[in-house]
């Protein structure tokens, strides 16, 4: 199985070089990786003590960044490594400044893998989620150091849990202690003989609550929103889009609309502008010079804002399930806001749990969009509870920070 492991990897490398012709991310994804072992040599000390946190994009960053964050503060004595697989992560994160490195993680091949593990001697290695490099994690196991996996969540579709998965098995084994977001993902692990973990939630709570907490001001949104109803869609696609704009067909009093596409690339933008013409749209970054309170629909065109845009927001969209699956609804749940958004939610804990409760919707096509959006800008009751239990959800499930600290403190680099 590892042979196979380490073809597949070989494969997926020769099938982005394949991409990056035609493909800008394909591209990014090789060009930033080009040179990076000369350029970690040269940035890393002799004497640095390194912790290390590993991301996959931005959305497992805003996992990690609670856990940096409270780590810095702990022991603000090391020095903290950052990498990012995708080029989307790395590009938004590059410039944090709570670490002292960002790098691309190189391909997992083992030759890689070591001289990463060689230049940068950490102390510790913290994962996020499922990020399961397992020749990463098998160099990390022979240098001795501990690996924590931290707001890790498994389901039992996964390869560790069928009759092939002996060999991935036995690479989780090799991790220090699994954080677990849910007692599914608990009692999945214990099944196949691992007992080096815990459910303590998930980091993105005590992140979002933060948030919360911040100085957050935009004028010029508030003034676009004026008195009416305001739905602020987050990381949307175009399929999202197409809902979207049907609402806006059936000319809806007193409701707004600030779209915040996923890709805030000059194509897409355009692409979204084009669809929403009848309605005069207008670039955020363009609006200087208009009169906002007569703008029905404001295009974000701007990346880094919408955490903070949703305290504006009446109602929240959250995009990306018609596709692989919804983004953060929790950034938008913390405001006490009801959360919409598509029918591939079923892998989010947070979207199960807010369905469940009665804070989050799931809409599979435009008339349902249509219905569940009437009904809480009409019904006050039904939005009243919607917006309690989106409240109180995320603050009764905050702490997960706490508990990763105080675990990983028993094998801090002191």
């Amino acid at each position: 199985m590892k042979l196979i492991y380490n073809f597949s990897i070989y494969v997926y490398a020769a099938l982005i070089r394949g991409a990056s012709v035609f493909n800008p991310q394909a591209k990014q994804f090789l060009t930033g990786r080009r040179g990076q072992f000369r350029k970690m040599k040269a940035a890393v000390g002799a004497s640095d003590e390194i912790v290390w946190f590993h991301c996959a994009s931005v959305g497992e960053f805003e996992q990690a960044r609670p856990v940096i964050e409270a780590f810095r503060k702990s022991f603000h004595d090391y020095k903290i490594l950052l990498t990012f697989f995708s080029p989307s992560g790395y590009e938004l994160r590059k410039n944090y400044e709570m670490a002292d490195y960002v790098f691309y993680l190189p391909l997992d091949k083992t030759a890689n893998a070591r001289k990463f593990i060689n230049i940068f001697h950490p102390r510790l290695a913290i994962f996020i989620k499922y990020e399961y490099w397992f020749n990463y994690i098998d160099e990390i196991y022979k240098a001795g150091i501990p690996l924590y996996f931290v707001s890790a969540i498994f389901r039992k579709q996964q390869h560790f849990f069928r009759f092939y998965g002996g060999w991935f098995r036995k690479q989780l084994q090799k991790v220090s202690w699994f954080f677990v977001q849910n007692e599914t993902s608990d009692k999945l692990l214990s099944q196949i003989g691992i007992q080096n973990h815990e459910i303590s939630g998930d980091t993105r709570f005590d992140r979002v609550l933060k948030v919360l907490d911040s100085s957050f001001n935009l004028p010029e949104i508030e003034l676009f929103k004026g008195k009416n109803d305001l739905l602020v869609a987050g990381s949307t696609w175009p399929p999202d889009e197409d809902i979207l704009r049907s609402y806006m067909d059936e000319k809806p009093e007193n409701f707004k609309l600030l779209l915040v596409p996923h890709k805030i690339d000059e194509n897409h933008i355009e692409e979204i502008l084009k669809k929403f013409e009848a309605f005069s749209p207008v670039r955020y970054s363009q609006s200087n010079d208009k009169d906002l309170a007569d703008v029905r629909i404001l295009v974000m065109d701007k990346m880094g804002l919408l955490s903070g845009l949703y305290r504006y927001a009446t109602l929240a969209y959250i995009g990306g399930g018609f596709g692989v699956g919804i983004h953060n609804l929790l950034e938008a749940a913390v405001y006490g806001l009801p959360v919409i958004f598509g029918p591939n939610y079923q892998r989010f804990q947070e979207a199960n749990d807010l369905l469940e409760l009665g804070g989050g919707y799931s809409v599979k096509n435009a008339k349902k969009f249509q219905e569940v959006t009437d009904q809480l800008r009409h019904n006050s009751d039904s939005y009243k509870h919607a917006s309690e239990v989106s409240k109180h959800y995320v603050r009764d499930n905050s702490g997960a920070t706490e508990k990763v600290i105080r675990k990983i403190s028993g094998n801090s680099p002191e």
